[in-house]
């Protein structure tokens, strides 16, 4: 089900520059002068709650998950509230696999709300199916309990559930999650992985109404067609300059860096149209590595050069006095900032190819569900 769940995750699915030069002075003038610059943080978030059948019959779904996460996160990246950019949480949970505890539903939070795409995609890739017993009502309920939504009116809150059997299985009524969920102000939209018309009988689309979202049916194990670019190779040399601007620090810098290059080979793993899409990822503004990147965690308000320890820096920083760390750091980001502009503007051509080659899909779900996506968000004053 490749190329349909791309659309499925499409629904789910700023950076200060610094200019310096290698001279520390100057370097040094430039950071005080990014501390001093007005910077526009925005409040508001894109909320996407993602709910995966993992019962033996939805290989094909988890796969596109993993597949496609990275085109989710693209797709995202280009929304604008006004004219801020939000930021991007995903939680994650898996239902319907008899491996999981009974007891609770055969539900699992894979992962809490988060905003560390490495993460997301580890734990995406560390899923596997087996059984089950898949209760839409519990796994939707359990999410509306267990995870931060917050209070924030503007934000947009999403519920994406899929799998292929009845929506009414279950101790708990999805009648009652799906109006819960919209008097909290979160749309369920349901995904169901089979004919049209029988997810229909098997209450699927009465869940979305119900949720105040839409309803779609995809073929889950349909393949993908993926659409290669003269401008893909370049990209994904690109990659290669990019990981180098990283700064580990910390306990967990090590731990983190491994993990970026392990969700490389993973994507890669799938295809190298795939390894792109990751690639372009990471050149947004919604890739943030602010607990274990110096340049990132530097534009946080609360960083503070003279909290570092000498233990937490890495080799080439430990005898380095402050305004060396902070000479360096400003040209990181100097080179950080060249490989991203550059990365999107060798996408920004690739995105015309793709469109210029790609044929429309069989059953029309992809114009279908980013057209639901954008409808719902306007009613938030989100746009693209």
């Amino acid at each position: 089900m490749k190329t349909n769940f791309k659309t499925l995750l499409v629904l789910l699915c700023t950076m200060t520059i610094v200019s310096c030069n290698a001279k520390e002075k100057k370097a040094t003038e430039q950071l005080a002068l990014l501390e001093t610059e007005t910077t526009h943080t925005n409040e508001q978030s894109i909320k996407v709650a993602l709910l995966l059948d993992t019962s033996n019959s939805m290989d094909g779904l988890i796969d596109q998950a993993k597949a496609q996460l990275w085109e989710i996160v693209n797709e995202l990246s280009y929304a604008k509230c006004g004219d801020e950019q939000p930021n991007l949480q995903i939680a994650l949970y898996e239902y319907g696999n008899d491996n999981l505890n009974s007891d609770e539903g055969y539900i699992r939070q894979v992962l809490e709300f988060s905003d560390d795409l490495d993460e997301i995609s580890k734990q995406l890739f560390s899923l596997t199916t087996n059984g089950g017993n898949e209760y839409c009502g519990q796994v939707i309920q359990t999410s509306l309990n267990q995870l931060k939504w917050g209070e924030n009116q503007d934000d947009l809150k999403l519920i994406f559930i899929a799998g292929n059997e009845p929506f009414s299985q279950g101790k708990i009524s999805y009648q009652d999650a799906t109006k819960q969920a919209h008097k909290n102000g979160i749309s369920v939209n349901t995904i169901f992985c089979g004919e049209y018309n029988l997810g229909i009988s098997n209450f699927w689309k009465d869940g979305a109404n119900l949720g105040h979202g839409d309803y779609m049916a995809i073929n889950h194990n349909h393949e993908t067609t993926y659409v290669a670019t003269p401008y893909d190779d370049k990209i994904l040399n690109l990659n290669q300059k990019l990981n180098g601007t990283y700064v580990a620090y910390g306990n967990i810098g090590r731990t983190k860096m491994a993990l970026q290059e392990e969700q490389d080979d993973n994507a890669k793993g799938y295809s190298d149209e795939n390894a792109v899409s990751r690639t372009v990822s990471k050149s947004s503004h919604l890739y943030k590595n602010a607990t274990w990147d110096l340049v990132d965690a530097e534009k946080e308000k609360d960083f503070k050069y003279d909290a570092l320890k000498k233990e937490e820096l890495p080799k080439e920083l430990k005898n380095k006095s402050t305004s060396e760390i902070k000479a360096y750091i400003a040209t990181k980001r100097e080179e950080r900032e060249s490989v991203q502009k550059e990365i999107q503007q060798l996408n920004e051509k690739r995105r015309l190819y793709i469109k210029s080659q790609q044929k429309d899909d069989n059953n029309g779900l992809e114009n279908a569900m980013i057209k639901a996506i954008k409808t719902q968000a306007k009613e938030k004053k989100y746009n693209w």
